[in-house]
């Protein structure tokens, strides 16, 4: 919004100063005196024309260049010594843009035409004092002056776009460290401990397994879940630091895993479905990331918090969007909105980085529902 409220500020600004231009090469025209009504009228258009041009310089430096130079020689070929002035902004221009050969031939060529200008408005004179009054028109100072000043701001405006460019790598290499940082806390703190549990009930389903005793169904869902819990820290860490995924580039968790978060879920004594409609084509791997996600955190939600018995996965495959429904029938109640904890903050972020939206609430007839839609389609 800001850099189109700024380009149409320059745009204006323009042709505000195309408009005071042509102003003043007419003005300084009509002051002049013509005898002959034809060729002043032509002239006249000229100055105006020239002027006028100048609205277009940041859109076509090299075309209003040419246009104001013929302008320049026209304009004294009908013996009118008003200033150049519009071709004197063209060439800053030009240069600002970068075409600094086109201007320094384009300024060769006007300079080289202006004395023959002069010398076909003035039949009389001598070689000599058309040159003479060709410099009157366009000294060769004024040109190196808007020359260089087109240059000078050019390159200032290269080292403003460097030292920004510098700025972002900063930041970049800054938020890289961060990362490697967060990553090796997280492997320093929670590796050993998911370990530890894991190994301890996988060893305890071992002892039962030999005893011949039934082993109990919360123990498995133990090993199960950190079997799952390693997993899941070892593709953190992974792409916190930028590895590549060892099956092509394949998000480690996508909507071919969510089955398997569904009954893991059942594990727990939850009776959970899963529901899929539409054909699952042309997902991004982000949306797949971000719908593990949310559905992996409603279960986990449901089975801690809700007291349900029974839960409900729906993924519709749309040509537009993803659409994520997970509903239970707990005991939240209708009207009462729950307090916006880690996970519903977590899930509402996930889709709103995508161009989604998520809305998390009780439903009337009782129980919670969470309802996504992931658009599948990249944000213009």
């Amino acid at each position: 919004m800001s850099t189109g409220r700024s380009g149409l500020r320059a745009a204006v600004g323009d042709w505000v100063i195309a408009v005071g231009v042509a102003a003043i090469l007419l003005v300084t025209g009509l002051s002049e005196q013509r005898p002959e009504a034809g060729p002043a009228v032509v002239g006249y258009v000229l100055l105006v024309a020239g002027g006028l041009a100048l609205g277009l310089r940041r859109r076509a430096p090299v075309v209003v260049l040419a246009g104001t130079g013929l302008c320049v020689v026209g304009s004294q070929a009908l013996g009118f010594d008003a200033p150049a002035v519009a071709y004197l902004v063209a060439v800053y221009t030009a240069v600002r843009a970068g075409h600094r050969v086109v201007v320094a031939f384009g300024s060769v060529a006007v300079l080289a035409a202006l004395p023959v200008a002069v010398m076909v408005s003035s039949p009389g004179g001598s070689t000599g004092e058309a040159f003479a009054q060709a410099r009157g028109v366009l000294e060769l100072a004024w040109l190196i002056a808007a020359a260089a000043a087109g240059e000078a701001l050019r390159q200032a405006e290269r080292r403003a776009d460097e030292a920004e460019r510098t700025r972002e790598e900063t930041a970049r290499r800054r938020a890289d460290e961060e990362r490697l940082h967060i990553a090796r806390e997280l492997h320093d703190s929670l590796t050993h401990q998911i370990s530890v549990i894991k190994v301890q009930a996988e060893v305890a389903v071992h002892l039962a397994g030999r005893r011949g005793e039934q082993v109990p169904e919360a123990l498995l869902a133990i090993r199960d879940a950190g079997r799952e819990a390693a997993r899941e820290l070892r593709a953190t860490l992974e792409a916190l630091r930028d590895h590549v995924h060892p099956d092509g580039g394949n998000p480690p968790y996508g909507l071919d895993d969510v089955p398997e978060l569904v009954q893991r879920a059942r594990t727990t004594g939850l009776d959970a479905k899963l529901t899929v409609e539409g054909r699952p084509t042309g997902v991004p791997a982000a949306v797949e990331r971000a719908a593990y996600r949310i559905v992996q955190e409603s279960l986990t939600n449901v089975t801690r918090h809700a007291a349900a018995a029974t839960a409900s996965v729906r993924i519709d495959y749309r040509p537009d969007a993803l659409v994520i429904r997970v509903d239970d029938d707990g005991r939240a109640a209708p009207g009462h909105e729950p307090a916006p904890g880690v996970g519903l903050l977590g899930m509402r972020e996930r889709a709103t980085a995508l161009g989604g939206r998520l809305r998390a609430a009780p439903r009337r007839e009782g129980g919670f529902t969470v309802h996504a839609e992931l658009p599948v389609e990249p944000r213009s």
